[in-house]
Order: structure tokens, then sequence, then C-alpha cells
């Protein structure tokens, strides 16, 4: 159902894969809610995921792009404004990998040099598209730009591995740069801590499909699902969280939230 929240609003979509992933649902629900959007990827992600096949659906154009790239950012943007013929009032950020995970590394283990490739492709990049987007002037006032994130930023999950680094860091620029924003040009900057979904990346981290059971019957509400992230996040693009920002929302069926689960000793 649409509500028409996103009716005249423009923005850019980063890290749409396939149908799994939270961006293809929230580009689903951008399109759904009235949007016009860019949909961007690095090369290599192009190369095996489905992204046409978002843009055909959601009318929408492909501009690639490394986000870890200044020069590839600094042209996203620039073809962007054109094409719209103006500036942007929402962004997503949904970029993470951790090559230390796909390599089975654990945490005293890790490879520095993968260490930092993966914080400049998960955390970095999103520092690095808003100072693009900030020198540019690219936002509208009571613009929205939104990253994910997930608990393991706050508290060990060892599979997790230095991809908890990233998160606790990504964070931090969200708080950081989010003050700036919010000062010179009432631009909103959050981040979502959403419950583990499967997607193709998640598949990588190990021991994740038990995690995933054990997240859902901890939950007082059950794990939220890519489907629901996007809904909120359409939310935070819209007009009705004008002031929110700076924030790490949790969005994960109170799971955050909850100390031991007594789902087994509670009658139904």
């Amino acid at each position: 159902m649409s509500y028409n929240l996103l009716k005249g609003k423009k923005g850019i979509i980063f890290g749409a894969l396939d149908e799994n992933s939270i961006a293809w649902k929230v580009a689903e629900r951008a399109y759904e809610e009235k949007a016009s959007f860019i949909l961007t990827n690095s090369p290599v992600s192009l190369r095996i995921g489905k992204l046409h096949e978002l843009s055909n659906k959601t009318k929408s154009i492909i501009i690639p792009a490394d986000a870890t790239s200044l020069s590839d950012i600094n042209i996203l943007f620039e073809k962007t404004l054109d094409l719209f013929g103006g500036k942007i009032d929402f962004l997503l950020h949904s970029i993470a990998m951790s090559i230390n995970i796909r390599k089975g590394l654990s945490y005293p283990y890790i490879n520095y040099e993968f260490l930092k490739k993966g914080w400049d492709i998960s955390a970095v990049s999103f520092h690095k598209i808003m100072k693009v987007a900030w020198d540019r002037k690219a936002f509208n006032k009571w613009g929205s730009i939104v990253a994910l994130t997930y608990i393991a930023s706050k508290i060990s999950f060892p599979h997790y591995v230095d991809m908890s680094d990233y998160k606790s860091y990504l964070e931090s620029i969200t708080r950081n740069f989010g003050y700036y924003w919010g000062i010179k040009e009432k631009v909103r900057v959050n981040t979502v801590s959403q419950s583990p979904c499967l997607t193709r990346s998640s598949k990588s981290i190990k021991g994740f499909d038990k995690f995933f059971l054990l997240s859902e019957k901890i939950s007082p509400l059950g794990n939220a699902t890519a489907q629901d992230c996007a809904n909120y996040i359409i939310t935070l693009f819209s007009d009705l969280t004008k002031k929110v920002t700076m924030q790490n929302l949790y969005h994960d069926g109170g799971f955050s939230k909850t100390g031991i689960g007594i789902t087994d000793t509670i009658s139904t």
C-alpha cells in the first residue's frame, strides 16, 4: 500500500544486489511511495547481482560507482544532480564487506591489510559519500541520510569478526557528521540497527543460521525482515521524522533490549 510519503522526493540508493538485500526492498518501497532515485553499486557487484532487473522494475537509472573512490562518487553526484535538475532528498548507504570473514579468519588472527580494505568499504565510504555530497551542496533542506548497522557494534559476536569494528566506526561517523549536516543544512543522518537477515553477505558469517534462529526466539516480536526494515527506512526518508538525527535506531523486534529470553516459560 502506498501513502505517497516520498512523492516528489529524489535520492540515491547504494548497495542493492538481489531481491534478498535490504537496499533492494528499500528501492521497491521508495518507488511505491512515488520517489525517484538513482541506483548505484560497484562495477563488480553489477556483474554478479541483478540491479538491472530492479532498475527496470522501479524505472530508475543505474550509475556505477566504487564507494571507496572519491572520483567515482564525484561522478555519481555530478550525473545525479544533472539528471534530476537539482538537489536530492534522501540517501541509503547499504554497503559492507569483511575480507577476513570471507577468508574464515577469527578476530585474534585478522589480516591487517584485509582490515583496512574492509574498513574503507564498510565505514569510511559513508564519510566519503557525505563529504562529496557536502562539498557539492547536494541535499535539500530536511533531507535524510541512512546507513545500515548491527548491534555487534555494541556487544561481542565473535563470528562477526572485524565487521563489528566497522559498524562502530560507521555509527561514530553518523553522530559526528550528523551534527554538521544538521547545523548547516537541516539534513538528518541516522543508522538503523537491523535484525539479522538472510542475505548473500550474511551467509558468509560462520554459524549465521543458528544465530538467526536464536535471535528469532529471544526477540519479543521476532526478527524484523528485510521488508520490515525497508518500511522503517521509508519513514526516515519521509517528512514524518524531520527531527530525528544522529541516532542509532534499533529495528530488531526488541532483541537489543532483551536479556534472557523467557519464551519457553510463558504459557499461551
